[in-house]
């Protein structure tokens, strides 16, 4: 009686073996593409249209304008005026490149640039506003992260137009750059200026 082998033939079962690895990568391919393809500071945020978080922050302690503590982030002050509210720390390689680009806004008294430090040691904070000078009239700490998860922050830097009203009109991810600053931020803050009056 013949016994007749059940077993795969040798190219069948190299296919198989090889088949899970063609699909793992075809997959990262995938997502390589559509990661690699959209524009980071493109992702929307939960929080467009809605009031900006309620949440206070303490100052940077040591941190003066012309002798004059600047104050830390308090909710109440985003009423009345348009606000760029910017997450950054001194760690943040970005964050040094975007710095100049603040301190050119700032010179725009049609709104108040607020910041928020995320997770930074006071010192180094003060020292990166001292190497490029502080444009912010408010800096708000946040020791823990916390306040900046209810921002809705990814990561450092992000920016934030809060509106007249105290509602988060746009967000930019990532670094504020010239290209950006004059085809969308700025657009978008004038856009905020004229919604207000």
């Amino acid at each position: 009686m013949s016994h007749q082998s059940t077993s795969v033939p040798p190219q069948r079962r190299t296919f198989l073996m090889v088949l899970p690895l063609i699909a793992f990568i075809g997959l990262a391919v995938l997502f390589w593409f559509r990661l690699g393809s959209g524009d980071i500071s493109r992702i929307p945020s939960a929080l467009i249209g809605r009031p900006a978080p309620q949440t206070v922050l303490p100052p940077l302690e040591g941190l003066q304008d012309n002798g004059t503590p600047v104050p830390g982030l308090d909710p109440a002050a985003f009423k009345g005026q348009v606000s760029l509210v910017n997450v950054w720390a001194s760690w943040c390689v970005p964050c040094h490149d975007e710095a100049p680009l603040l301190t050119e806004l700032a010179k725009d008294k049609r709104f108040q640039l607020v910041g928020i430090n995320y997770k930074d040691a006071a010192d180094n904070a003060r020292r990166f506003l001292g190497r490029y000078g502080n444009p912010f009239g408010r800096v708000g700490v946040d020791a823990n992260g916390r306040a900046s998860i209810e921002w809705g922050v990814y990561g450092v830097p992000e920016t934030f137009v809060v509106g007249r009203e105290g509602t988060i009109v746009y967000k930019l991810v990532g670094p504020i750059t010239p290209d950006n600053l004059q085809k969308v931020l700025l657009p978008q803050m004038e856009k905020a200026l004229k919604a207000g009056s």
